[in-house]
């Protein structure tokens, strides 16, 4: 049998969590409802001994991961293997009608992408994998093999930005046909030949094609706008919501939202009258998004792009 692998992952943005969420002494309730392995939530618990804390993740390694980091107050803590996006639910399971902080931190953990056996890295091979949870039955090999020509089109452009999304549809379509893409380093090489390889100081074509499939075999997009929309349901007035982000779409995604749900009228532009009857419901802490430092980048590069956005329930 095989050696089971370890992984070190160092938490993104750590202080500047923590000057939100970790400080305060008052009992709270905190949902961490990307847990990962539990770093985030793991400084906050020790700062804070009155906090309880339900920690929310779809990936059961992950979770387990969590439980052995997170033991020292493990008569605090209640960690449910489910998608963030149904946390209200989750919170109402466990008797909770409400919450005083909630945290998103909606990046893949370091562990993730290290095991070549999750298939989310390009520079070791793998299975084309990419589930977050196991559980589910779409992986990425699945849908460069199964799906239409223009779904694929439409995965890459939407989700990977790529311009030439039909032309690699279109190679992946013909190339199928005589064998099937079974690894990660069998398809980087692929979109290298097929897009060539990016131009200096550019990200490199491969992985702009593996955060398409990753977004898509996840339902990413989807989940992060209605998990948000969950977060602010459950928030109590005065309540902080943390989401911490690592590319432009989900960044995208989170700025819209926050920017409306701090508006009283989401009219369209030239309307006389406001028709909406919409109310601010959230207050931007964070005019701008709070990113890595210098020193935070050069020891953890992966926090280079993260990006914290921070709002308070009205």
């Amino acid at each position: 049998m095989a050696e089971k692998q370890t992984f070190d992952h160092v938490p993104v943005l750590l202080d500047e969590v923590m000057k939100y969420i970790g400080n305060e002494q008052r009992p709270r309730k905190i949902i961490d409802g990307t847990l990962g392995n539990g770093g985030h939530s793991a400084l906050i618990m020790q700062h804070n001994p009155q906090a309880q804390l339900l920690g929310i993740d779809r990936d059961g390694e992950a979770l387990e991961r969590a439980q052995k980091n997170l033991a020292f107050a493990a008569d605090r803590i209640t960690l449910v293997r489910g998608e963030y996006s149904e946390l209200d639910g989750l919170a109402k399971e466990i008797g909770w009608n409400s919450a005083d902080a909630i945290l998103l931190d909606i990046g893949l953990s370091s562990p993730q992408i290290d095991d070549p056996r999750r298939g989310f890295s390009l520079r070791q091979d793998g299975p084309l994998d990419m589930r977050m949870d196991k559980r589910s039955v779409t992986t990425a090999s699945r849908l460069l093999n199964r799906e239409p020509e223009v779904e694929l089109a439409r995965i890459f452009y939407e989700y990977g930005e790529i311009r030439r999304s039909r032309r690699l549809a279109a190679a992946i379509v013909a190339r199928r046909e005589e064998r099937p893409f079974m690894t990660t380093l069998e398809f980087a090489d692929f979109c290298n030949q097929i897009l060539g390889k990016a131009r200096p100081g550019k990200l490199p074509t491969p992985t702009l094609c593996f955060q398409a499939l990753r977004i898509a075999v996840n339902s990413e997009l989807e989940e992060l706008q209605r998990g948000l929309k969950a977060a602010m349901e459950l928030l109590v007035p005065g309540g902080i919501l943390v989401v911490i982000s690592f590319h432009s779409l989900e960044d995208r995604i989170v700025k819209n939202f926050l920017r409306d749900a701090a508006k009283d009228c989401i009219c369209p532009p030239g309307m006389p009258v406001c028709r909406c009857d919409h109310r601010a419901e959230l207050k931007v802490i964070t005019k701008k998004p709070v990113t890595a430092g210098k020193e935070e980048c050069t020891v953890n590069s992966r926090a280079a792009c993260a990006k914290m956005r921070v709002a308070t329930k009205i």
